[in-house]
């Protein structure tokens, strides 16, 4: 053996073993130590060098957690379910006595083997319920395997938190809610007595908390909860700001060479029309970008008052010349319990989400933010002109234009006046002032190639 060799060896023993030191064990594979169990009474037990949980009947989802707080590491655990049942592993999580009488709260990794597949989601328990399902990465949901075991990791470094499942990368999303929390093994709550006793086994955990080194970047979709703000990710993406945070910049007056003088506000990161008491583009008026686009995928956070209506227009040309709001196909944002306007159109095509006056969006309650909250929109057009409107990471319209089915919505809406309605190759984004006070902000567009 040659003397560089063995100094190559020497270095790579010793690199292997620095990187072995910065492991830290949370289960010893023998007793609970280091855990403590809150909430239900499910059981925990050792088992094999195995943490076993099983479910009990009646009671509330129980948590088996770590008596130590985390904040920036890398975690890594396997785990297996004997029975298809709900699970997760909590992060940055708490149990504080003055939240819902210490409820844990906080990050959750999704375990879910149903046909919904959102296993290595992002949830968050007891608070704003789902921030990452795998609707936004579909092509993760194969990535667990049933009956057997399966790796988990979890990176949480600042506000960047991913996961992989058996080394597929499943969630990525950037958030600041919570810096720090306990880590903890759920075993979920069950509502029938025959559904007691399954169970759900983990071994293998451990963590790193020094010397981190972050996972190199891919390319699967991110959610990122902090306003005006672009991760490294999204800009590897191709995610960019279409609105600054900070300046009209980008956006003019539709029908106007200038940013509308009165009517909208933009401070402290938020871009607002304002209440008036004309009706549609009776103060502002539209607001429109000075860029088109074609194919894209619009990201965009909306906050409603009481009663108030506006929209999110596409495909906007101004050359119809209209008096009143510009022409395009429109992502309508309504409080539908107030507004009269939900109640007009045919089959609810002019509620919230819908493709307005032509296809009715297909809400859950779930997925809807109380009046005052901000909601999470998302206008997908793909180059084959299929487009999806979301809402708060759920598809709520899907369809096509350019189709008979197009076609024949378009000739019985109120847009049957409109030659060629919708069928633009390409056209600005639109934020509509419908004299109701509506506020957004984090506005991003990725366009395809």
């Amino acid at each position: 053996m040659t003397r560089l060799t063995a100094f190559g060896l020497f270095i790579c023993c010793f690199m292997s073993a620095d990187a072995q030191r910065h492991w830290t064990k949370l289960f010893n594979g023998k007793d609970l130590s280091g855990w403590t169990q809150l909430n239900g009474k499910a059981s925990y037990r050792v088992e094999n060098g195995e943490i076993v949980g099983t479910t009990v009947f009646n009671e509330p989802n129980s948590f088996l957690a770590t008596t130590t707080a985390y904040s920036d590491f890398i975690l890594e655990l396997e785990f297996k379910l004997d029975d298809d049942m709900n699970s997760g592993i909590q992060f940055r999580s708490e149990s504080k006595p003055d939240y819902q009488n210490g409820r844990v709260h906080g990050y959750q990794a999704e375990i879910d083997p149903s046909p919904r597949s959102w296993t290595g989601g992002i949830y968050d328990e007891a608070r704003r319920e789902w921030l990452y399902p795998l609707e936004y990465n579909v092509g993760a949901k194969s990535a667990y395997k049933k009956n057997a075991w399966n790796t988990c990791r979890i990176e949480c470094i600042g506000n960047v938190m991913r996961v992989w499942i058996n080394e597929i990368p499943t969630a990525h999303l950037v958030d600041n809610m919570t810096a720090s929390g306990f880590i903890a093994l759920q075993v979920h709550a069950v509502g029938k007595p025959e559904e007691s006793g399954k169970k759900i086994r983990w071994r293998n955990i451990r963590i790193q908390t020094k010397n981190l080194r972050e996972s190199l970047l891919d390319s699967i979709f991110v959610v990122n909860t902090i306003p005006n703000m672009l991760s490294d990710q999204e800009k590897r993406n191709g995610v960019t700001l279409l609105w600054d945070g900070l300046t009209p910049a980008g956006w003019r007056g539709a029908y106007k060479t200038e940013f509308p003088k009165q009517g909208w506000s933009y401070e402290n990161g938020i871009l607002e029309v304002k209440r008036s008491t004309g009706g549609e583009s009776q103060n502002g008026g539209d607001i429109v970008t000075e860029k088109q686009f074609s194919a894209f995928d619009l990201q965009f956070e909306f906050k409603l008052t009481e009663a108030a209506n506006s929209g999110v227009k596409y495909f906007v040309t101004e050359k119809e010349g209209n008096t009143g709001s510009a022409i395009g196909l429109e992502y309508q944002i309504l409080d539908d319990e107030r507004h009269p306007d939900a109640k007009l159109g045919v089959v609810g095509n002019r509620t919230l989400g819908s493709l307005y006056d032509l296809i009715p969006s297909l809400k859950n309650s779930r997925g809807i933010h109380k009046i005052g909250e901000w909601n999470s929109g998302r206008i997908i057009v793909y180059p084959d002109n299929r487009i999806e409107h979301w809402l708060n990471g759920y598809k709520i319209v899907e369809y096509q234009r350019g189709t008979p089915i197009f076609y024949a919505l378009v000739a019985r809406s109120k847009y049957a006046v409109w030659e060629n309605f919708g069928m633009a190759e390409k056209g600005r984004i639109l934020l509509q002032d419908h004299g109701d006070e509506v506020s957004f902000r984090s506005i991003k567009i990725r366009e395809f190639k």
